[in-house]
């Protein structure tokens, strides 16, 4: 029981490249499946928190492993949408939301591993909950637009109108910004620290 939360998170990291591997196909049965991947692998980040504090099996390895777990789907879903329009999905605007989110998560591990507590505002748990609703419906888009059915008329008027790009450097800024943000309320505790050090 004690290593479910961390089985959980492990195979949250298998599923994003599949996930990616089948959503960037052509075939629309492929794209539709990954929809699947996606959802299950949300479903772990769910259970795994879960599991972990109701038998209180929170370790630090489950600490180390849950957000990189969560950064994998983020990561893999981000990559995807290009491939659905580079005009409306930037490889540049992509490679800075991921690269955002790689320095913050460096900085946490090397928090961590310092025993140092890294104060963390409001707008980072925002930009995590706009990304995961931005994704989530780009990514279903995305397989409509593809799919014969009714709703994809709807889907490709989304790509038409150009909203979507706005919306990506929605996304983007605010990524960028409380990446800033929380460099920025942190500096006190990094720059002490590289001072002892």
């Amino acid at each position: 029981m004690k290593n479910i939360p961390n089985i959980l998170s492990g195979l949250r990291m298998i599923l994003a490249p599949v996930f990616l591997f089948m959503y960037i196909q052509d075939e629309l049965i492929w794209r539709s499946l990954s929809i699947a991947v996606f959802a299950v692998a949300a479903l772990t980040d769910y259970f795994d928190g879960k599991i972990a504090r109701y038998y209180k099996l929170e370790s630090e390895f489950g600490v180390f492993l849950d957000p990189l777990a969560d950064k994998f789907l983020t990561f893999a879903g981000f990559l995807c949408l290009p491939f659905l329009d580079t005009t409306q999905f930037p490889w540049w605007a992509v490679i800075v939301i991921v690269s955002r989110d790689i320095a913050v998560t460096g900085l946490r591990l090397y928090a961590g591993k310092k025993n140092i507590s890294m104060e963390t505002r409001v707008t980072a748990k925002a930009k995590t909950l706009v990304q995961m609703i931005f994704l989530y419906t780009v990514l279903l888009i995305g397989v409509f637009k593809q799919a014969d059915i009714e709703f994809s008329g709807v889907a490709m008027q989304f790509f038409n109108t150009g909203y979507l790009y706005y919306a990506m450097l929605f996304v983007t800024g605010l990524t960028l910004y409380s990446g800033i943000e929380y460099f920025w309320v942190n500096r006190k505790i990094i720059n002490s620290q590289s001072s002892t050090s």
